[in-house]
């Protein structure tokens, strides 16, 4: 394969990510009127938010396994396959049950489509442009929010949410589609390889890098997502028209898009993971305090200056997942285990994803109002910052493993 054709088939891969993760930004546009339909309280449409994690929650570390031995592309087609059926299947739904139980699905589908992207492109793009592009690749979930809840209102406006889920799940099998007929098949590895599971995840879990990018992967998704999921909540509460609304939150998604291509750049230059990590953990931190504290008093004007916060907290925090998928593929313990890193980051991203929503949803009732969600999202962000200094001294170490491109 030539650099111009793997190009091709890497950015494919990245739009069969976005094909998939588009189902996790969804929601949040059809939220109020799945709530006023269902009768949610505040808590229970967090956890609507967050169930879609529930695969990822369980099953991280196992689907990573099943990509490193039944092979990438085919592992990512099935995700793609379940995920769309899964939404279309949805699209039926007239009470929560299926809705949530299919919810859990297109999590699952989410999980298997996503997992083996990132040794894909490793296997796809020379060495040289791996850190670029996997930079891109850390965008496709921004990218996907972003395009959701852009139009997702309109769309649901005009048709209903069932249509909407019906033509997110069209997305996907087309998706699935192309990425059947142009990437190239997965090589075939010995079967001792493919099947020894137990020595490969005793490989990922006896190595501090997993863990490294499984923690700070977690306490990221936990204050990104909670904050970006409630955004049209907030608004709407606030007075703002819902287009308004819809723009406002698709932009503060969409901007976290920076940083992850950023980091791509800065990377291959050069860059310190450890000082992107803290320079995206202390942004999140301090603009989650100015975007929710009250400091900035009321009126218009602080009005703007909380939502300039709230796109500082997305645009720089967007270093984070761009580093954090580079190191995944740098500090795996082994040729053999790069999805299963990438799986156990899954694993824990997902916990952050499920704990967030409800955790900032129970802090808003209790508070009577969101001015104290920054005590959950600054909470992470320390543990980010805390997270970066040990991330500078496993890539000071000698013998920090780095996987080469097959």
């Amino acid at each position: 394969m030539n650099a111009r054709r793997g190009a091709g088939a890497a950015w494919l891969v990245v739009l069969a990510g976005v094909s998939a993760a588009i189902h996790i930004g969804k929601l949040p546009p059809a939220l109020p009127a799945v709530r006023e339909a269902l009768g949610l309280t505040l808590v229970e449409a967090g956890f609507l938010l967050s169930l879609v994690q529930l695969a990822g929650l369980a099953l991280g570390l196992v689907v990573g396994l099943a990509a490193d031995s039944l092979g990438l592309k085919r592992t990512m087609l099935s995700g793609l396959l379940l995920v769309g059926v899964a939404s279309v299947a949805g699209g039926w739904a007239t009470n929560a049950a299926p809705l949530l139980a299919l919810r859990a699905l297109e999590g699952l589908g989410f999980l298997a489509a996503s997992m083996p992207a990132p040794g894909l492109i490793r296997r796809l793009v020379p060495a040289q442009r791996l850190s670029g592009m996997l930079g891109v690749w850390g965008a496709y979930m921004p990218f996907a929010t972003a395009l959701a809840l852009l139009c997702g209102p309109v769309w649901i406006g005009a048709f209903g949410w069932h249509s909407w889920w019906w033509l997110l799940g069209a997305f996907s099998l087309v998706a699935a589609a192309w990425l059947a007929v142009a990437l190239p098949e997965d090589p075939v590895h010995p079967r001792a390889a493919r099947v020894d599971w137990t020595g490969r995840v005793r490989q990922t879990l006896s190595a501090p890098g997993p863990w490294l990018v499984a923690f700070a992967f977690g306490v990221y998704s936990a204050q990104w997502l909670a904050v970006i999921g409630f955004l049209p909540s907030i608004y709407l509460a606030s007075g703002f028209p819902p287009a308004w609304s819809a723009v406002c939150t698709a932009l503060a998604a969409a901007v976290n898009m920076v940083g992850n291509l950023a980091s791509g750049r800065l990377l291959q230059r050069g860059a310190s993971p450890q000082h992107l990590l803290a320079i995206g953990a202390l942004t999140m931190g301090i603009s989650g305090v100015l975007a929710f504290s009250g400091l900035l008093g009321s009126g218009p004007l602080a009005a703007g200056g909380r939502y300039l916060a709230v796109l500082l907290f997305s645009a720089v925090g967007g270093v984070i997942p761009g580093t954090l998928f580079s190191l995944a593929v740098r500090l795996a313990p082994g040729e053999n285990t790069v999805s299963t890193t990438v799986g156990w980051m899954q694993q824990w991203s997902a916990l952050g994803q499920f704990a967030g929503p409800p955790l900032v949803a129970w802090v808003a009732m209790r508070a009577g109002g969101w001015q104290w969600s920054w005590l959950v999202t600054g909470s992470c962000a320390l543990c980010g910052v805390l997270l970066a200094v040990w991330a500078g001294r496993l890539t000071r170490e000698p013998s920090a493993p780095i996987a080469t491109r097959t």
